[in-house]
């Protein structure tokens, strides 16, 4: 999306990614540069995001997981990602502050994007989760979160709501911070 006269990030999002990631001028620039050496025609397509998504999980089945991570950072569903849209992605699933993160997750879970969860999309996302656990890590987890269904019961539960019942994003955001154990069932931090 920058300027493709000059091929730098134009004045407006360099702005605007200042004020919302931690990310400084220079920092985000660089990122530019490497962005439109990796991704010339200034998006990145869903594909190429999973491609990238299975390098830091080289060991599990991330593509389920990018996917939904993808169609959440996609802000304007055209099944790709401009420079801005992954920079964003970066910022708040590297450093975020923690109800930033949260809204994102809210939205990485909303697959449908209704505004709200169901207990179907959550079972879904933490099936994607969970596929990112090494084999040999998942006899390591509690009893009642080592399968996907277990861990959506789970985080479920802390919701306090049926099962044919859905969950607001404000809803979800005060849930996940209330409790730290349903904090840790909507990640996979690796272990190594």
């Amino acid at each position: 999306m920058g300027n493709s006269k000059s091929g730098a990030v134009s004045k407006e999002i360099l702005e605007d990614l200042k004020l919302n990631t931690k990310f400084s001028e220079t920092e985000i620039v660089q990122w530019y540069e490497n962005f439109k050496k990796q991704c010339p025609s200034g998006r990145i397509s869903k594909d190429e995001f999973q491609n990238i998504y299975r390098k830091f999980f080289p060991d599990s089945d991330a593509n389920t997981y990018a996917q939904h991570v993808f169609r959440s950072f996609d802000t304007n569903d055209d099944g790709t990602l401009d420079f801005k849209e992954y920079i964003i992605a970066l910022h708040m699933t590297g450093t975020g502050k923690t109800t930033s993160k949260l809204e994102w997750a809210f939205s990485l879970f909303d697959v449908d994007k209704n505004g709200y969860i169901t207990k179907s999309e959550v079972t879904e996302i933490c099936t994607s989760i969970f596929k990112l656990i090494p084999t040999d890590e998942v006899g390591d987890l509690p009893e009642d979160e080592n399968t996907p269904e277990k861990r959506a019961n789970k985080l479920w539960k802390v919701f306090d709501k049926g099962d044919n019942d859905r969950v607001a994003e404000g809803e979800f955001i005060k849930g996940l911070l209330e409790n730290e154990e349903a904090l840790r069932l909507i990640q996979y931090e690796p272990s190594k």
